[in-house]
């Protein structure tokens, strides 16, 4: 009877609360296409990204039709590009990115990351070469994104590359002004990169993920919110049956559990029929614009009605851990982020709490504290100085390196707004308001001096 009921759990889940395959991504090593050639080397990442992903739309359909799980995205993660175009001048790496957005458009992918580069200690000329020419390479490509690793626990926080971040940020926005500054939307500044992240923009393939690897990201908020409700609306209080956090904790344990069997399924299934490697599922719970897809609908569901509110930062980590506790004991094969995301103008409930301003920046950065990735998706004044874009940056990694967690920021400074006006960038990537930020003074100087911020005591664990 367990058994039945479990099964038609899952049948609902499907059917009436959005349960999706957020995203099934295909990672691919190019370590295999440096060149000194830049003609080979474009060739050589478009041939290979289209010679190992030539079957990836085909087979993710017949999986789809096979299960009657719809997967949303079709994306593909490369080897970092610093790394593989090593030694090339600004002017080739955008040719790369030419040829990743190519075959990522041949192949019938909706995007393809791993324009990227790793600076947590010091930015080698790869990397820096790299950062100079996003502001084109982003622009001119529809698919291209880009993640960049300036800290870790390990190692600290590479200030110089985080002032460079925030320089390439605004130059980004406002080379694309046109749109919003939407190509800034295709950059994600990381602490502690996992190196099997499948979710967009933060996608890269890891030097130690062998060729090809399918990683499968799930999310199921609208399927956590209904199971919190129906537990609440199943109370007895008159029973002397009321409830507590323990209960609606478990709930979503539980819930995380069945979500997590889902993925695993469908990614074992998906890597079996193209012939390569299973890697990962990343359980997190990652919103999209559409009513009731929603991790703001959760936290309401869970009684914090105005998110932002005292009480959100609390929830967002009982959430966070409850997700991460049911996915741990589905499989084996947890990995990338798995947790709760908050991005504000992806989730339509978290833009709603920016307008009725209950939500700032502020709150935000202390409910990132204990949320699987940081600040994201956040839009900002378009004037908005890169100083306090560097502050932003330096706060967010001194978080996830002081707690050992990955943290991010993916911050857009959107060209002629300011704080109050409207932002739609449309699809998965949504709309809010423009969000306030305290601004540094003119003055500032701590994020100035660069250097290196020393890893905190607990990174030495030798």
């Amino acid at each position: 009877m367990h058994k039945n009921d479990a099964i038609l759990d899952t049948l609902r889940m499907l059917q009436e609360e959005k349960l999706d395959v957020r995203t099934a991504t295909l990672g691919i090593s190019l370590e295999d296409c440096s060149s000194p050639n830049p003609d080979q080397l474009a060739e050589k990442i478009h041939q290979k990204i289209v010679t190992t992903a030539g079957d990836l739309v085909r087979s993710i359909n017949t999986v789809e039709r096979q299960f009657g799980i719809p997967v949303v995205n079709k994306r593909i993660a490369v080897s970092p590009i610093a790394m593989v175009a090593s030694g090339h001048s600004e002017a080739n790496l955008v040719r790369a990115a030419k040829a990743m957005d190519q075959a990522a458009a041949d192949v019938g992918v909706d995007l393809i990351g791993g324009f990227s580069a790793n600076m947590q200690k010091a930015t080698s000329q790869s990397a820096q070469r790299l950062l100079n020419c996003l502001p084109e390479a982003l622009v001119v490509t529809d698919r291209v994104c880009s993640a960049l690793q300036v800290a870790t626990s390990r190692a600290g926080i590479n200030m110089d590359a985080v002032n460079h971040c925030a320089r390439t940020i605004h130059a980004i926005a406002h080379a694309d002004a046109d749109n919003q500054g939407f190509a800034a939307a295709k950059l994600v500044v990381f602490a502690n990169l996992p190196e099997d992240n499948p979710f967009m923009a933060g996608a890269s393939h890891g030097t130690g993920e062998g060729d090809a690897v399918i990683n499968i990201g799930v999310s199921g908020p609208g399927v956590v919110k209904r199971a919190i409700e129906r537990l609440i609306e199943n109370d007895q209080p008159a029973a002397n049956n009321t409830l507590s956090l323990i209960d609606l904790a478990e709930e979503i344990k539980i819930t995380a559990f069945r979500i997590t069997r889902v993925g695993e399924l469908i990614g074992r299934e998906l890597a079996d029929l193209m012939g390569i490697r299973f890697g990962i599922v990343d359980l997190s719970l990652a919103p999209t614009p559409a009513v009731g897809d929603s991790v703001g609908e959760i936290l309401q569901a869970m009684g914090i009605l105005n998110i932002g509110a005292p009480g959100s930062t609390a929830a967002v980590a009982m959430l966070n851990d409850a997700v991460k506790k049911g996915g741990a004991f589905a499989s084996s094969s947890v990995g990338g982020l798995s947790g709760a995301f908050i991005p504000v103008m992806e989730d339509s409930t978290l833009a709603q709490a920016v307008a009725d301003g209950h939500l700032c920046a502020e709150k935000l950065e202390a409910m990132t504290s204990v949320c699987s990735v940081g600040l994201d998706m956040l839009p900002v004044p378009g004037d908005t100085s890169t100083t306090t874009l560097a502050g932003m940056i330096a706060d967010e990694m001194a978080i996830g390196v002081t707690n050992n967690k990955t943290t991010a920021t993916r911050i857009i400074p959107v060209p002629g707004k300011q704080v109050g006006d409207s932002v739609r960038f449309g699809g998965l990537f949504g709309a809010s308001q423009v969000m306030a930020v305290r601004s540094s003074h003119d003055d500032d100087r701590f994020c100035l001096f660069g250097g290196r911020i020393p890893a905190p005591l607990h990174s030495l664990k030798n």
